[in-house]
Order: structure tokens, then sequence, then C-alpha cells
């Protein structure tokens, strides 16, 4: 009997699946586990052996071999398939390589979304436009001058309450007009 695997059962007391389980689900994961280095692979590993042995658990003799069999060979494949596929997002490159790393991922939008952006920004212009002239002083004083509430009361002669009484409204008047557009949700 090999190191670690647990002894078949005897003839006289056959398993069903949901003891088989019971007693394996464990030193499945902490097996797979091994082979492939992560929980998330071992658990999908230990799951889908457990969906074949479902499938054929009539045809199979010795079903506790047969589950360290097929975790051991889904690992094996999980491992080959892995070896082949490269990674999109970039690893950071070691020091010594460093001069040769090369950046293949382009940080700009796609058209559509560049589009998208655009179109966004215009409907934005024109909800601003469509404000009364103080409220686009405040929403430009805030946002494009980046000023606090009490800046702002100290320029226009409102009370701070009141500027954001008013910042609070008209951003809520663009957002209905935005979510009428379909820009927001």
């Amino acid at each position: 009997m090999a190191l670690g695997r647990p002894k078949e059962p005897s003839a006289q007391s056959p398993e069903t699946i949901e003891e088989l389980f019971a007693a394996l689900e464990s030193p499945l994961l902490c097996y797979a586990l091994r082979l492939s280095g992560g929980r998330e692979v071992a658990e999908d590993l230990v799951q889908e052996a457990f969906m074949k042995l479902h499938g054929q658990f009539a045809e199979v003799r010795e079903p506790r071999r047969w589950l360290y069999r097929t975790v051991h060979n889904l690992a094996l494949n999980h491992r080959r398939d892995s070896a082949k596929m490269v990674s999109l997002i970039p690893s950071a490159p070691s020091e010594s390589h460093e001069s040769h790393a090369t950046d293949a991922t382009d940080e700009s939008p796609l058209p559509d979304e560049q589009i998208a952006r655009i179109e966004g920004i215009g409907l934005v212009r024109l909800c601003l436009a469509a404000l009364d002239e103080r409220s686009r002083e405040l929403i430009r004083l805030k946002f494009n001058e980046d000023l606090s509430y009490a800046e702002i009361s100290a320029r226009t002669g409102l009370k701070t309450g009141h500027v954001g009484y008013l910042l609070h409204h008209a951003l809520k008047t663009i957002a209905a007009e935005l979510a009428k557009t379909g820009v927001v949700p």
C-alpha cells in the first residue's frame, strides 16, 4: 500500500459517494494542494474528480484509489496546460533583466471607450450650461479650483451651509439629467 493513502474498504462494506466525500475530501485537498500549489486549483481538482466519479461510480471497483489517481492526473493536466498559457499581466522584472524588459500593455482606452468618454463630457457640459449662473460658479469653484465650502463661502458671501445645499442640488440635477441619457445608472 502506498504511503499516505487510506486503506481500501473491505468487499463487505461498499461505500457511497457521500461517504467517500466525507472521508476523502480533506486528504484529497491536501494531496491536490501539494501537486498544484494553489488552494483554488486544488479545490477545483478535487471537485472535478468527484464529479467524474459520480458519472461512472458503478464501473469503478476501487473508488479511493481511483480518486487519488484522478486527482493526480488532473493536477498534471493543469500544470501542463498552465505552462502553455502566457500571462497578459506583466510580472515585475528581475533586476538583471530590467533593461531588457518591455511593456506590451497599452494603457490607452479603446476607440469606443474614447468616444463614450467624449460623449459623456459633452453631456456634462450641456447639463452644466442648463444650470443657473450661481450654481455653475459654485461647481467651478469646488471642482476646478478645489476650494472648500468655507473658502467658497468667503468668496461668494453665501453661508457655508447654503453653499453645501446649492452644490448638492446642482449635482443632483446634473446626475438626474445624465441618468436620463443613460450616461450614469
